[in-house]
């Protein structure tokens, strides 16, 4: 469903759109020009200096469509620049848009009439969930429509006995946990945006979070979905199946793509039961070799109840320190662990955890610690964790990075990049989940610095390659990622024609 035109090589092109919603992602259409022929214009989105897709012959909004809008959506049609300025900034409020219209349907029906509708008109779409990406994917970059899910909101059923949860794109994912919380069940996905985030910008990005060491990726828990084509047909894959080998598993084509094939406007996801025992440790680190053993053992010793390993060096403490006002509960250390177990037997889970303890602290694995039990003092030591990038907005402009790399190598990337970048920055700070070896790396800088800028990438992304790392672990590309997919997936040409891998002969 999208004009995808973030990416470059050697021999770039530039796609024709197949249809008329406009994102800049993957474009499915057959076209090709060279770039060229597209004259370019250069932005600066916060992430990166580079190349902007320049905006395609759509339509413009006229008083005809705006009537027809209010039709379909009775008193969910804004035009009120004030209203329009949060939806056209993100959440880092480094990518704007220019957007003077905000749809807010309630219904797929509703999505679908207003997609066939600009399909036909020619009008551009940007679909928005929370907006809560760091990316840059989730306003426009022009003038597009805003499709907001915010209204398709409902929980539409749930299974007590299998744990299968059916609901609109629009749920917030805390209100969802609430909501299975109260069924006896959690939800597997866990976030720091998890108070404004969507299940479906949540699918659409194949978010992470905390809680994929124990469940697993979306990939795993997301069993069906209902997706909008660009011409407004709508594709029911809501099946509650957690088997079934007939063909494609069409919905592993939308988890992931970022709105670029469809809006996904519902999602059949698999609940885990609530545990009867969670315990929270917060420990110290001498070094982050030691916090690596650590994880070793802690692996071995903690297996089926080990729910999340995460870590947070010193400089992430001083800003939580500084900017939050937040409390170290324990002595100063160069990196620090935060450890969740989760299982249905606190006898038996605080006796491993004890002798886990135990282990590290006498090994000198680990300097300090402290442990909670109580949800409040559980939620004070997440809050160390989840609220480093709240920290990081306080401390000045931020280049944020999103990498995945071999666990033992995590770290490596925050001492080389501060070396490289010496006294340029301001500040370089690494966090992130070990468990599934994905780093935060975070440069900061008084103000906005295209110099820093040039400075970090593509350095970043080339020491990534070199590792046979992600770019992007789980944020996305968005617009600000674009052009360097090419440093992660060295045939992405083929995400944009996959065909001819099937058949060679067309």
């Amino acid at each position: 469903m999208a004009v995808f035109t973030r990416f470059k090589s050697a021999v770039r092109w530039r796609y024709i759109p197949p249809c008329s919603v406009y994102r800049r992602r993957l474009d499915p259409g057959p076209l090709l020009r060279p770039a060229e022929s597209v004259p370019e214009r250069r932005v600066h989105h916060g992430g990166a200096e580079s190349a902007a897709p320049r905006r395609r012959p759509f339509s413009r909004v006229t008083a005809d469509d705006l009537v027809f809008f209010r039709g379909v959506l009775p008193g969910r049609v804004i035009t009120d620049p004030d209203v329009l300025e949060s939806c056209n900034v993100d959440w880092l409020k480094t990518v704007k848009g220019n957007s003077e219209v905000l749809l807010r349907p309630k219904t797929t029906d509703e999505v679908s009439q207003i997609l066939r509708y600009c399909n036909a008109r020619n009008l551009a779409v940007c679909p928005q969930g929370g907006n809560t990406g760091l990316v840059g994917g989730s306003v426009p970059v022009f003038d597009e429509i805003i499709l907001s899910t915010a209204l398709l909101n409902r929980v539409l059923a749930f299974d007590t006995i299998s744990g299968i949860l059916t609901c609109q794109a629009g749920c917030v994912l805390e209100s969802l946990s609430e909501y299975a919380d109260k069924q006896d069940f959690v939800m597997p996905l866990d976030l720091g945006a998890k108070g404004s985030c969507h299940i479906g910008g949540n699918v659409s990005t194949n978010a992470g979070g905390l809680r994929l060491l124990r469940y697993g990726s979306l990939r795993g828990t997301v069993l069906g979905l209902e997706v909008v084509l660009a011409d407004g047909r709508v594709l029911n894959l809501l099946a509650s199946l957690r088997k079934d080998n007939t063909g494609f598993d069409l919905k592993q084509l939308f988890i992931g793509s970022e709105g670029t094939l469809g809006v996904v406007t519902a999602v059949t996801i698999l609940c885990p039961r609530k545990p009867r025992s969670i315990n929270v440790a917060f420990l110290g680190c001498s070094s982050f070799q030691n916090l690596l053993k650590t994880f070793h053992m802690c692996r071995g010793m903690l297996g089926e109840i080990l729910s999340a390993f995460e870590f947070l060096d010193a400089s992430c403490m001083s800003l939580l320190e500084n900017h939050l006002k937040l409390t170290n509960p324990i002595s100063e250390s160069p990196f620090y662990i935060v450890i969740e177990t989760a299982g249905s037997n606190s006898a038996h889970d605080e006796e491993k955890l004890h002798n886990f303890l135990d282990k590290v602290m006498t090994s000198s694995l680990v300097t300090d610690g402290t442990v909670a039990t109580e949800e409040a003092k559980i939620k004070a030591l997440w809050s160390l964790r989840e609220r480093v990038t709240e920290a990081l907005r306080h401390d000045g402009y931020t280049y944020k990075y999103d990498i995945s790399l071999p666990v033992e190598k995590i770290y490596d990337l925050v001492t080389d990049m501060k070396e490289h970048l010496g006294s340029r920055a301001k500040n370089v700070v690494g966090y992130g989940h070990v468990g599934d070896g994905n780093l935060h790396l975070n440069v900061i800088s008084p103000t906005k610095d295209v110099g820093l800028l040039a400075a970090i990438e593509p350095y970043v992304y080339e020491w990534a390659a070199r590792c046979r790392g992600s770019i992007s672990a789980e944020h996305g590309l968005g617009l600000k990622k674009r052009n360097f997919i090419y440093y992660s997936k060295v045939h992405a040409g083929s995400q944009r024609h996959p065909q001819p891998l099937q058949d060679p002969a067309r």
